[in-house]
């Protein structure tokens, strides 16, 4: 039983495929509680509240898992919008998603996807 345990645990660590989303938490105070809901292929996957910051901006970092290598559809719904991306497995594996409100008073979020770790200072 310690063998098929084991060996699970090594299948899941190295054949599980996942995107690392980094979320950034804002630096306007009206974003402040701001709730994220984060849909990967049109299947809510996780909820994030944004925590606002007074200095600079800290990260919130998630993994989501993906079944295949290709095209997959992120969404992130905010309110009453959603705005959904379009990124390749394994090509844009690290993915940034900020908040930004604009001066009409609309949310709107940026993504940027890479290949590589982001590096945060």
């Amino acid at each position: 039983m310690k063998k098929v345990l084991l060996l699970l645990i090594i299948f899941c660590f190295f054949g599980c495929k996942k995107f690392v989303v980094s979320f950034e938490q804002p630096t306007n105070e009206k974003l402040d509680n701001l709730k994220l809901e984060v849909l990967l292929d049109k299947k809510e996957v996780q909820e994030i509240n944004l925590k606002a910051t007074n200095g600079l901006p800290s990260y919130e970092t998630a993994e989501l898992s993906v079944s295949d290598e290709g095209k997959h559809q992120l969404q992130v719904k905010v309110r009453d919008t959603i705005f959904t991306y379009d990124i390749k497995y394994p090509e844009e594996r690290y993915i940034m998603v900020t908040a930004h409100l604009k001066e009409n008073g609309k949310i709107h979020i940026g993504i940027l996807k890479q290949a590589y770790k982001y590096r945060f200072h």
